[in-house]
């Protein structure tokens, strides 16, 4: 037997979850507790924050738990081989193949290239007037991943592939087209119909980027493309075409559209507090521009850390039971979906106090064990991006808040969904006071 929790219509759940997931999980949390049962049409999940409950679920092995199957939503946007809907050993023998493109070591051979892509825009921001910062910061992520995912450097070939896929990722972002009664292609007018044609014209161009490398070798190159062209598994098998795509554009959507958003918090926290952006200012300023002590600031980690879990990017990560299981003092038969809430974990009391504060100095006492910070994921599915993520994020606010002041143009922080994760309302709009000259010498 399942968990109580709210009796609303499935319908009625869903479209509260589309419209206002975290003020869902709050209402639903505070009336049933740590542990309760959602529905939408067709399916029943139970939802679990308790960081024990959190551990128990991480802790599931792979035959007992799949997290492939928990993430099916996806499979129209990222194709059948995508790492996030694998399981078992196919999973595991791909996540072996990507894991040594994100090794720690390599994150500082793209970080000059993160910092002159963010600087370049950051040119072009206007001074004393109003704009959303999250579209220029999604601009700068694309690019990001352009660069160093992909290996294109700035000419047509980029210019082509960063038109085609911001177009494409921008129509995905509507919330309804995660639902498949609305993926229906009605010609090229209509929001599917549009979605899937720019998809086929950029997996033209990706699949080119695949034949190119394997025709002309890989030698020389650093970019993650050429790394998974040359990884072999276990038998000495490479990954297919179609895998590489499949992984390519996964990373395009994981590494983008998320990394975009968690900046965006990231600098509205900041910017509502004048002292504590003066004081990151001075601190990244004290790197002198290099990636590697940049990505050591502790000030600016803190920062990082703490805007992750006040709002997490994506509120929610799952499993799907494969064998009767207990969980948290439960036995949940198998196929029961099982759902860790990431944004009610972190704002659990036992945890974090004062919860719903902007704190980044918990940080410098509170060093929280792997369930009990988890903006991306945990246990063996834990995002295989995130060190990427992490400092891609530290690149681009270590050159914002060090080169701009600004002040919010705006006094609501609400989340509105994009897809999958969770923006500032607005596009978190600001008007930029002063600019200043690139001070990051390795970026001049």
């Amino acid at each position: 037997m399942l968990p109580t929790g709210p009796r609303d219509h499935p319908a009625v759940q869903l479209l509260r979850w589309i419209r206002d997931p975290l003020r869902l999980m709050d209402d639903v949390h505070a009336r049933y507790g740590d542990v309760f049962t959602m529905q939408t049409p067709g399916k029943r999940f139970v939802v679990m924050c308790h960081p024990d409950a959190v551990k128990e679920v991480f802790a599931l092995g792979s035959k007992a738990a799949h997290a492939g199957k928990a993430n099916i939503v996806l499979r129209p946007f990222l194709g059948t081989h995508s790492l996030l809907l694998l399981d078992g050993p196919e999973h595991m023998r791909q996540r072996k193949m990507m894991l040594p493109a994100f090794h720690g070591e390599r994150m500082h051979s793209y970080g000059e290239a993160m910092i002159r892509l963010a600087n370049d825009s950051i040119d072009k921001w206007p001074v004393g007037e109003r704009f959303a910062v999250h579209p220029r910061l999604q601009s700068i992520t694309l690019e990001v991943i352009i660069r160093t995912v992909f290996g294109i450097e700035q000419g047509p070939r980029f210019a082509r592939l960063t038109d085609l896929l911001a177009r494409a990722l921008e129509i995905a972002a509507q919330p309804l087209l995660m639902l498949p009664a609305f993926q229906i292609d009605l010609g090229p007018w209509s929001p599917w119909g549009r979605f899937r044609r720019l998809s086929k014209l950029a997996g033209d161009v990706l699949r080119d980027e695949i034949r190119r490398g394997r025709a002309q070798g890989t030698e020389g190159r650093a970019d993650i493309l050429a790394m998974l062209l040359e990884a072999r598994d276990e038998r000495g098998r490479p990954l297919s075409e179609d895998e590489v795509q499949d992984e390519l554009v996964t990373l395009l959507v994981a590494g983008h559209e998320t990394t975009a958003t968690a900046i965006a918090w990231a600098l509205g926290w900041v910017w509502r507090e004048p002292s504590r952006a003066a004081q990151v200012r001075d601190e990244v300023a004290a790197a002198e521009g290099d990636p590697r002590r940049i990505a050591q600031l502790e000030g600016l980690d803190a920062v990082v850390r703490e805007s992750l879990r006040l709002v997490p990017v994506i509120p929610m990560v799952g499993r799907v039971l494969q064998e009767e299981t207990r969980v948290a003092g439960l036995d949940l038969p198998a196929g029961t979906p099982v759902a860790v809430s990431i944004y009610l974990l972190h704002r659990h009391p036992e945890l974090y106090p004062d919860p719903r504060t902007f704190r980044p100095e918990r940080f410098s006492s509170f060093k929280p064990a792997p369930w009990e910070w988890i903006p991306f994921g945990g246990g063996p599915r834990r995002c295989i991006g995130a060190a990427f993520a992490l400092y891609e994020m530290k690149m681009v606010l270590a050159c914002v808040l060090t080169r701009i002041d600004a002040r919010p143009a705006s006094d609501s922080m609400k989340p509105v969904r994009r897809a999958v994760t969770l923006t500032p309302a607005g596009g978190l709009p600001i008007v930029v006071t002063a600019r200043r000259s690139r001070v990051l010498a390795r970026a001049s």
